[in-house]
């Protein structure tokens, strides 16, 4: 009997591997005003979405983001900051904080970890109390807390007025904290399609978001009375290949108002047509032309027709 020395190992057959499965779903972020949720939102999709400022109720409808990754896609929804309804304009953020409710996957309640905790903030909460999808105790601003047995006090006293799946500490502007609820989030989401394609990054019009813009540098700009009195909105949109020209207008309710956006010899308002060309040109990438224009339009925040215009979802 001879033994063949070379004869080949039988085939062996190939191991069947599993292809990842795909998940996807919508997650709103909730919390009080200036909690940093816009922040957060625009660091988990890599780009700015949503107006932020220092000034509370910067964001004034829910802003829509999304993040695309190999094995999932997250939808996100910034909300206005949870706040008791003055006037029609205040009404209308909280409307659209109650509709950001429905249907979604995970529930994200943003907190300013390194203010004192306010009862008013817990007394919040009764928005999430009764919703099913998995809520979320995100810690905001970690950076910027010095004793952290304070976090401890804090965590506690959430946890006894809602049931909170997790708890997750970060900082929204250094980016510490956000990979670990990245995973927690996916790792909660059902088996789904991609509902967008990949470089798809929000649902808002380009209009919008260079309105957006500068109305994020008005308020980085002027004093504390004059942001809730601001809107903007954009007039003509010329777009080029190369040059993107467009006529803004800011809206306020006084006289007084209008005079210190536009300063001294037109010094503040050139500031921010400046700083509010610059990012659109890095957004966009192009050059822009941007004119400026202020208008006084007394009591724009009780006036349907008015906020109906401000709102693109809204038609016409």
């Amino acid at each position: 009997m001879t033994v063949n020395a070379n004869k080949p190992d039988p085939p062996q057959r190939a191991k069947k591997t599993k292809k990842p499965k795909h998940v996807s779903g919508f997650v709103t972020v909730l919390g009080r005003p200036n909690a940093g949720k816009s922040t957060l939102v625009n660091a988990m999709v890599g780009q700015k979405v949503a107006a932020v400022s220092s000034k509370p109720q910067t964001t004034r409808s829910s802003v829509q983001a999304v993040l695309t990754l190999p094995d999932a896609q997250i939808v996100f929804l910034d909300t206005p900051g949870v706040h008791t309804a003055g006037k029609l304009i205040h009404k209308r953020m909280m409307e659209s904080v109650h509709e950001s409710l429905a249907d979604r996957d995970v529930l994200i309640w943003m907190v300013d970890a390194a203010l004192p905790l306010d009862p008013a903030d817990l007394a919040a909460l009764e928005l999430i109390a009764s919703q099913k999808a998995p809520k979320f105790l995100v810690l905001n601003k970690i950076d910027r807390v010095r004793k952290k047995d304070d976090l401890l006090a804090m965590i506690e006293a959430y946890h006894k007025a809602a049931q909170f799946t997790e708890t997750i500490p970060v900082s929204a502007l250094t980016g510490e904290g956000l990979e670990l609820l990245r995973t927690e989030i996916v790792k909660r989401l059902p088996i789904g399609p991609q509902y967008f394609p990949e470089d798809f990054i929000t649902d808002q019009p380009e209009r919008h978001l260079a309105a957006e813009i500068i109305r994020e540098h008005v308020l980085h700009q002027t004093r504390q009375e004059v942001p809730h009195a601001i809107a903007v909105t954009v007039e003509k949109w010329e777009d080029t290949p190369k040059l993107l020209r467009i006529s803004v207008i800011v809206y306020v309710e006084r006289e007084g108002q209008k005079r210190i956006i536009i300063g001294t010899g037109g010094s503040q308002l050139k500031q921010i047509g400046t700083a509010g060309r610059e990012e659109i040109e890095r957004l966009f990438g192009k050059k822009a032309f941007v004119e400026l224009f202020v208008k006084v339009k007394a009591g724009w925040r009780d006036d349907p027709a008015f906020l109906n215009e401000l709102d693109w979802r809204v038609e016409g």
